[in-house]
């Protein structure tokens, strides 16, 4: 996927002047509308319904022992990744975020399919997670109202209307109903605390037949790979802040300091939920459970005081991943248009620099999804597939990148240099083999959709591509300055 713009088409004729100026402008994103302490808030919002459930079927697949360990490495994964991207974001503080890291580093091929890769996920994502939204109100017997439908459709209705309103106004909103859904978290787990017994924590039975099997690791050593999706639940999203570049004040700095604190503040969270939940009510009693933290405070009994309050604050939890969520496929759709990859009329933007098309299109295929199917889980495990093949990409991008350009002025240089984005890499591609020991069908229907784009790449839109739009201007310098070297002085 060597570096190219041959295919890159002007955004109308010629390209240059009032034609280039007049197409971007018609494009623009709100700037300076977030600092580091609303896009932290962002980075936490994308994980933070991964803490309230989901997690726990990870139990089943490997008992405690095998899903901390499975979670521990993803931890270091997105670690990695995050730090690696704070690189990249800090050099290309665009829309694009993986997209355009890819593009400079593997081509235009590279970065579709890497920007392809997150658009599975934060379509998938909010169309898996309205469905739980729609469970939660109907168990909560919030205003008499079933999961169904008519509630998927509020949600995208209610949550796309507050991003067209405004990107701060939108922000500063996942930002208290994040607050909201980390405080309830810690509460949870001051009162789940009283009833922790560390001999619950091993209660699966052991099956004698797995390889390296024991109480700590009851499905053996094979449970821990398979466990690598749901390990993935306590992080997956992080990765979408760089999505907010544009939007930002001061990139270069604030972007790599909200992702770090990103990272930290969900390690905690999930070491918080994981070992105080489990070892509450017994890894067995919370494996299936729709609602692992209401289930670990009161089992089967009554409901009590805590209980409703931390059921009410998972429904916040997935509000505000939901909505976080559509902001961040927006974006890449967005940049992904502005650049031709996609229609461009996706990309316009309108008087209040929201991507209009880039909220209500996905946004629509979300509340298809959620209503044609309503199979949130299979949903969510087509996004992971989606996420890891992007994890990869973004990886190979930054080890591409310092490999190629080692003097690129970098504002920013990630801990460790290639190592960590070699653990990254590796880690990335055990997780995307794992998702096949989880739901095959997922895999593959994922890879169904990726066929499709690339067909649509090759066949049509590598020749519209915008050579105007900030990503393929990045990767052209590059491509000048590669040639003015390959010159004799």
């Amino acid at each position: 996927m060597a570096d190219s713009m041959e295919s890159t088409a002007p955004a109308s004729p010629g390209d240059t002047g009032a034609s280039a100026e007049t197409y971007l402008r018609r494009r623009e994103l709100r700037r300076g509308s977030a600092g580091w302490l609303l896009l932290t808030g962002l980075g936490v919002a994308y994980v933070v319904s991964g803490d309230f459930a989901g997690w726990n079927f990870g139990l089943a697949e490997a008992g405690f022992g095998g899903l901390a360990i499975a979670t521990a490495l993803m931890g270091v994964m997105y670690a990695c990744l995050v730090f690696s991207q704070a690189e990249l974001a800090a050099v290309l503080p665009t829309a694009g975020g993986g997209y355009g890291f890819a593009r400079r580093a593997l081509g235009p091929l590279g970065g579709f399919l890497t920007g392809t890769a997150i658009l599975i996920e934060y379509i998938l994502a909010p169309a898996a997670i309205v469905i739980f939204i729609g469970d939660y109100i109907e168990s909560l017997h919030l205003f008499g109202l079933e999961s169904g439908w008519p509630v998927y459709l509020a949600c995208f209705v209610i949550f796309i209307a507050i991003h067209l309103w405004g990107v701060g106004e939108a922000l500063r909103f996942s930002f208290i109903v994040t607050g909201i859904a980390v405080a309830a978290l810690l509460i949870f787990a001051v009162g789940a605390i009283t009833e922790f017994d560390a001999n619950r924590l091993n209660d699966i039975p052991v099956n004698a037949q797995a390889a390296g099997s024991s109480p700590w690791l009851p499905f053996g050593l094979l449970g821990i790979w398979a466990a690598f999706p749901f390990g993935m639940w306590f992080f997956l999203g992080v990765e979408g802040v760089p999505l907010a570049a544009e939007e930002t004040k001061d990139p270069a700095r604030t972007l790599p300091k909200a992702m770090a604190i990103s990272i930290v503040i969900l390690t905690v969270l999930a070491l918080i939920t994981f070992v105080v939940s489990t070892g509450a009510r017994g890894a067995g009693a919370i494996q299936d459970a729709g609602n692992p933290l209401v289930t670990a405070l009161q089992g089967d009994g009554e409901a009590t005081a805590l209980s409703r309050f931390v059921n009410y604050a998972g429904l916040a939890g997935l509000v505000a991943s939901f909505f976080s969520l559509i902001y961040a496929g927006s974006r890449q759709l967005f940049a992904l248009s502005r650049a031709g990859y996609l229609p461009r009329f996706l990309s316009l933007t309108s008087r209040r620099k929201a991507p209009y098309l880039g909220l209500i299109v996905p946004g629509a295929l979300g509340f298809g999804l959620a209503a044609f199917t309503g199979d949130g889980a299979r949903m969510l495990n087509v996004a992971v597939f989606g996420a890891t093949i992007s994890y990869a990409l973004m990886a190979l991008s930054h080890i591409v990148l310092r490999r190629r350009e080692p003097n690129l002025h970098r504002p920013y240089r990630t801990p460790g240099g290639l190592l960590t984005s070699s653990v990254a890499l590796v880690l990335s591609l055990s997780a995307l083999v794992a998702t096949f020991l989880v739901d095959k069908d997922a895999a593959f229907i994922a890879l169904a959709v990726y066929v499709v784009a690339i067909a649509y790449f090759a066949l049509y839109s590598r020749h519209k591509l915008v050579a105007s739009a900030p990503e393929e201007e990045f990767a052209a310098l590059a491509a000048a300055e590669a040639e003015l070297e390959r010159r004799p002085s």
